[in-house]
């Protein structure tokens, strides 16, 4: 009985002893959230590089405009410092807005220099056709408006774009100086599965 009792309990133990050494020894050992997984349990197929090519249409001026101030700066500022715009602008394959609709671009931009005309833009472009239909890819960075060619960073996306990064090419096309009307010429390069 006591040769018996010693087995169990020799048993007992190794196996505790194992229980104990994978949970330390696992990489999200105790968190109870999380998990590492492989990008093939997620269906994920071989990584892609992509170009898109568009351009955006900020329209501040006429009876439909697609962009909107919705904080005035409290100070008289000659780079428009702590204006922030709301818009919803049209994505087209051309420079002109009746060519082909890629999609729209939404967020805001907030003037956020006291000496130059820069922004911080956080937007979204929502695609509406093509392979790309319903997906969406998100950029936020610094826009220094007046400069000729701007780089933002692609910091994620939905749909097609999931885990997608990269970057986005920003050169202004059209600019309208008694409006505020703008178009912008994006060149996007862009990571995703």
């Amino acid at each position: 009985m006591a040769k018996a009792l010693l087995t169990i309990s020799s048993t007992f133990l190794f196996l505790l002893l194992a229980a104990t050494i994978r949970a330390a020894t696992e990489p999200n050992a105790g968190d109870g959230y999380s998990q590492l997984l492989s990008p093939a349990k997620l269906r994920l197929r071989k990584e892609k590089l992509s170009h898109l090519h568009f351009y955006f249409h900020d329209i501040l001026s006429g009876p439909n405009p697609t962009a909107v101030p919705i904080v005035r700066p409290t100070t008289n500022s000659s780079t428009s410092f702590g204006l922030v715009n709301m818009f919803d602008d049209l994505l087209t394959v051309g420079l002109e807005p009746s060519s082909k609709i890629v999609g729209r671009a939404q967020g805001f931009y907030g003037f956020a220099s006291h000496s130059e005309f820069a922004a911080l833009m956080a937007q979204n472009f929502v695609f509406m056709g093509g392979r790309f239909n319903g997906s969406t890819l998100t950029v936020m960075g610094r826009n220094a408006v007046l400069s000729p060619v701007r780089e933002l960073p692609v910091i994620g996306g939905t749909g097609a774009f999931r885990f997608a990064r990269g970057y986005a090419k920003a050169r202004t096309r059209v600019s309208d100086l008694t409006n505020g009307d703008v178009v912008v010429e994006y060149n996007i390069y862009v990571y995703h599965y």
